[in-house]
């Protein structure tokens, strides 16, 4: 019989993002607190650019986009976040997508599979994912069970599942 497998992967779907940011800017431009504070969200190039015209107020924008993102089932393990950086009168905050398990974090999955999973799994890193293979279906039922039971500082999801 055949290697059954899945894939671990550490993907976003773009649309939700962009639907996520949509509406978060939506709720900025009615909220009676961001009004004549010149707040605003918006893609700039391939990072999420937030401005505003105090720190807490932007800080308030990144709030509103994190809970947009939750509510759409994305991680924001994937959100990169940076610092409020005064420019001219405005504060801004660029933000980007994470998407890919690097090879040291790949190396970290792997080695908790190895130690703490069932014997007979393997796992090898393949580009920005890492194939789990196994004879027995139950084993990676069991190694994706102790995945989602660990807290890694990047999203990770299963797919390919055969």
């Amino acid at each position: 019989m055949a290697d059954s497998s899945f894939d671990i992967v550490s993907k976003v779907e773009r649309q939700e993002v962009d639907n996520a940011l949509n509406q978060a800017a939506k709720e900025i431009s009615q909220r009676y607190d961001f009004k004549g504070v010149g707040a605003s969200i918006s893609w700039s190039g391939e990072q999420i650019l937030m401005e505003a015209n105090s720190e807490d107020r932007v800080k308030a924008i990144l709030d509103v986009f994190q809970s947009k993102l939750i509510k759409r089932g994305i991680s924001l393990k994937a959100l990169d976040a940076g610092e409020p950086q005064l420019s001219g009168k405005e504060y801004k905050i660029f933000s980007s997508i994470k998407e890919g398990i690097s090879q040291e974090n790949a190396k970290k999955v792997a080695k908790t599979i190895r130690d703490e999973g069932p014997k007979g799994v393997k796992a090898q890193v393949q580009g920005e994912e890492l194939r789990v293979s196994s004879k027995s279906r139950d084993d990676l039922q069991a190694v994706i069970t102790l995945l989602k039971g660990k807290d890694f500082d990047f999203a990770i999801q299963f797919v390919n599942y055969r």
